[in-house]
């Protein structure tokens, strides 16, 4: 079995807005000090948000989603470079296209989030407040194509958010290479999706690309993954999130732990940071005997090259 790949993902405010212990994107040096510590005790890609800010109502566009504000994202991106070799993944992975490109080519990450599913969300993670995650935004297959070429014009390999199996199919008609264009004439595109892929199975996401959080849909998702692709996991519903991340562990997949998916390191109990998820999947990982990955073993398992 493959050492295990842990990403970190620290940035809890659309989630999770209520908890004491997250830090905050107008922080962007706390924020830079969360990942330097989960790096420090075992993560090996870090999934980042940067500072934003929101739409506050849905755009003429039908989306609505956060705002990159550059130095903040410039702030985090190079204090993990600074400690070695962590793989720097940027999240938010609806972001407007335009805005996702300035960021690739001023800052140059490794990794780039795009969400193959339609991409809404409805965190609701206290009943005493409304919803506190928003993200509405569909991704037609021309706009994947888009996304998918420019990254490979800048190097940046795509992590493909896989919420159901849509995302599988999705995948399959980028490979195949056949488009049309506005006046239905056919236009083909290969390579768009180099081998391997890194996918990110989500699971209880909240919204309408759900997936059971359970042994049975993290199965249903791995038994219909596309060819050459390795997958991490990322689950969003408390009350069973550590038994499904253990589950995924012992499977051979990877796992995605942090703050933004659940800032519980054990029922009901907030942890002071997110090093102290990163080192309760280390301790499952170890209590099996599934060794973690080092980052420069994680560029390897992820198809990275440098």
């Amino acid at each position: 079995m493959n050492k295990l790949v842990i990403t970190v993902t620290c940035d809890t405010t659309l989630t999770y807005p209520h908890n004491p212990h997250g830090p905050r994107p107008t922080d962007p040096q706390g924020l830079a000090d969360e990942y330097s510590r989960a790096i420090d005790a075992g993560a090996s890609i870090c999934h980042i948000h940067g500072s934003y800010t929101n739409d506050p109502v849905i755009q003429p566009d039908g989306r609505q989603l956060q705002i990159p504000i550059f130095d903040g994202w410039r702030t985090i991106t190079e204090r993990i470079r600074a400690k070695g070799k962590a793989i720097v993944q940027f999240g938010l992975a609806s972001i407007r296209l335009e805005q996702k490109l300035e960021l690739w080519e001023k800052l140059r990450p490794d990794m780039s989030s795009i969400n193959f599913d339609s991409h809404d969300e409805y965190f609701q993670p206290d009943p005493r407040f409304p919803p506190a995650g928003y993200c509405y935004s569909i991704h037609p297959i021309s706009e994947l194509r888009e996304y998918a070429r420019l990254a490979n014009e800048r190097n940046v390999k795509l992590e493909i958010e896989s919420f159901s199996t849509g995302a599988f199919w999705a995948i399959e008609l980028l490979r195949k290479g056949e488009f049309y264009n506005a006046e239905k004439q056919r236009e083909d595109e290969f390579g768009l999706l180099p081998d391997p892929l890194w996918l990110t199975i989500f699971l209880g996401w909240p919204g309408q690309s759900w997936t059971p959080p359970s042994a049975k849909g993290l199965q249903f998702m791995v038994d219909h993954l596309p060819a050459n692709a390795n997958w991490s996991m990322s689950c969003m519903t408390p009350d069973v999130y550590w038994s499904v991340i253990a589950h995924a562990i012992a499977i051979g997949g990877n796992v995605r732990v942090g703050m933004e998916d659940c800032p519980y390191i054990e029922p009901g109990v907030y942890a002071r940071s997110n090093a102290e998820l990163v080192e309760r999947a280390v301790r499952l990982a170890r209590e099996i005997g599934r060794e973690i990955a080092t980052p420069e073993e994680a560029r390897q398992l992820t198809g990275l090259t440098g």
